[in-house]
């Protein structure tokens, strides 16, 4: 199985990189110059040289080429084989260009080794997600195929602190994270960037998802251009009021490294919108 591609530069990356052409998300951002403003900056702010960076749920490659541009050590996580193609491609696109290097994964992140099905979405092609057992295609991603994929543990693979983790596995994030509890308590100074989407979540519940990030020390709040932190009910609140098959909120966490990234502004920004948002 191969995707059709078109090689586009936006101006984010200032390499040529490949997104996929029946893709009607994420590619079509990436062509008109970048993707998911406010994650990329946050995720861009805690990148420094000789970092270790996990890009888990990575598709076609974004934030693994950007944090490889930044001098990082990269470990890539994709399942889909033909996805993980492409993001091959432009990671050696990204290495020849930069400073840091990247290993990609042909796999998904989960709580233990093993093969599962993925469900490939039809035209939202970062909508791809891993089926439990026995279970059937998600009825709102309508038609579409089913892959056999393998499922390893991030401590098996890419053991070791991690500086920057970014987690977008449509609903598998709580299984991802209980596969790195080694790389969790060993890494004291860290950023994370996480999916939070209480309708597709798979292994939890929201509520034990947000006070397990609570009980490991983290600050929370929604990744926005202005982020300020939140309690885990207030997040929850906001969570479960959204439409469920929207998705949910994309948050950005830090332990041991600062919260505020974006200097005084942003932070008198987010003060404002703590004070005025519902929850």
């Amino acid at each position: 199985m191969t995707s059709a591609t078109r090689t586009v530069r936006p101006r984010e990356l200032g390499i040529e990189f490949e997104v996929l052409a029946e893709d009607s998300i994420i590619g079509p951002a990436i062509e008109r110059g970048g993707w998911e403003e406010h994650e990329t900056r946050l995720f861009r702010a805690h990148l420094s040289p000789g970092a270790r960076v996990l890009d888990l749920g990575a598709n076609v490659g974004w934030y693994s080429a950007l944090a490889v541009l930044a001098g990082c050590d990269v470990h890539a996580f994709e399942p889909v084989p033909a996805i993980a193609e492409v993001c091959r491609r432009n990671l050696e696109r990204a290495q020849r260009a930069g400073k840091g290097r990247a290993v990609l994964h042909v796999c998904a992140a989960g709580a233990g080794p093993g093969k599962a099905r993925i469900a490939l979405g039809a035209a939202n092609r970062g909508d791809n997600r891993v089926l439990d057992a026995g279970a059937q295609r998600p009825e709102d991603m309508g038609a579409g195929s089913l892959v056999e994929i393998h499922v390893e543990r991030v401590d098996d693979l890419a053991p070791g602190p991690a500086r920057v983790v970014k987690i977008d596995t449509q609903g598998s994030e709580w299984l991802a994270l209980q596969g790195m509890r080694g790389v969790l308590s060993g890494s004291p100074r860290l950023a994370l960037l996480l999916e939070f989407w209480p309708y597709a979540l798979r292994g939890a519940s929201p509520e034990e998802l947000l006070r397990f990030l609570a009980r490991e020390g983290f600050t929370v709040g929604k990744a926005t251009a202005a982020p300020y932190p939140m309690k885990t009910e207030r997040l929850l609140r906001q969570a479960l009021a959204r439409d469920p098959l929207r998705g949910g909120l994309d948050l950005y966490a830090t332990r041991g490294v600062p919260f505020h990234v974006g200097g005084l502004a942003r932070r008198m920004r987010g003060l404002m919108r703590s004070l005025r948002e519902e929850g």
